[in-house]
């Protein structure tokens, strides 16, 4: 433990496969907190490359490291094989009586004082319930955050209050649980957010594992399942359309994912409770648009 790091009261679980370009950065990260976790369980879901080795590397070298190992499945399943491996190393937790678990990729790099200053958010509202940073994505030689919904927590570095995380009973192993977390917790009147001020890097891009069209695909069915409606969703295909590249073609794999989905029927993430909670959300973002939209025209004249 570096000299001058306190243990804080909150667990971090990082299911992990085949990231040995990445994790290094990552466990180095995490090891020079401010406010280090009380356990970090790696989940290694059957890892090709040298991530094992670097695991069991530091894993000797910090007693409050514990890797577990699953078999190795040559399916890339994202969404619902990273929540198996993190329910796996939920499992393994002994304290139930901490304050906050956080669910963290290895392929980030977060500064020194991230989580204590994450903390100290939730200590400052306790109606906080899902929170994490921002993250950067390279850009050339710079770094840009990524723009997210105001009550959207990170999926790749979520801390959650423990009640909370009880409440909503846990992360679901499906596509789009990183939604549908937070539709439950604010429907249990719990807050969720990021926040600009805290910032990671994330050192692989979005998709790099599937690749740029099938995250578009694999968005739209998302959307589906997690009960958006079709207003908010066509103008997020037009966006998508115009900002993508190449052009038009990440609108249309949305479009061809979430009527995949529709055509199949596929069973939905949510109950029409839950749906109504979160077209509610879509529709608060639509509506903060267009005032932004009017403020920037009231300065221009």
């Amino acid at each position: 433990m570096p000299e001058g790091s306190r243990v804080g009261n909150y667990v971090v679980i990082s299911p992990v496969k085949d990231e040995g370009a990445y994790i290094e950065r990552t466990i180095l990260s995490v090891v020079h907190q401010s406010l280090r976790p009380r356990r970090w369980i790696v989940v290694d879901d059957g890892s090709s490359d040298n991530t094992p080795e670097i695991l069991t590397q530091y894993s000797q070298q910090y007693h409050w490291i514990t890797v577990l190992r699953r078999a190795r499945d040559k399916r890339r399943r994202p969404g619902s094989a990273v929540i198996a491996a993190f329910d796996a190393g939920h499992r393994r937790i002994e304290d139930r009586n901490l304050d906050f678990v956080v669910k963290l990729d290895c392929d980030l790099e977060v500064p020194s004082d991230y989580f204590e200053r994450l903390v100290h958010k939730f200590e400052a509202d306790p109606k906080l319930g899902i929170a994490s940073g921002i993250y950067m994505e390279a850009s050339g030689k710079a770094w840009r955050p990524v723009k997210m919904p105001e009550y959207h927590a990170a999926g790749c570095s979520k801390m959650v209050r423990s009640e909370c995380f009880r409440q909503i009973g846990g992360f679901i192993p499906q596509r789009g649980w990183d939604t549908v977390d937070e539709i439950r917790a604010q429907m249990m009147g719990w807050k969720t957010c990021h926040f600009k001020d805290l910032q990671l890097r994330h050192l692989k891009s979005e998709g790099a594992g599937i690749g740029a069209q099938q995250t578009n695909l694999m968005h739209g069915q998302i959307y589906y399942l997690t009960g958006g409606g079709i207003a908010f969703f066509l103008l997020k295909v037009l966006h998508r359309s115009l900002t993508a590249m190449p052009p038009l073609l990440g609108g249309l794999m949305m479009f061809v994912g979430f009527m995949q989905a529709c055509l199949k029927r596929a069973p939905r993430l949510v109950n029409e409770k839950e749906a109504r909670q979160y077209r509610q959300l879509l529709n608060s973002r639509v509506y903060a648009a267009v005032l932004r939209c009017r403020g920037t025209r009231g300065k221009a004249r």
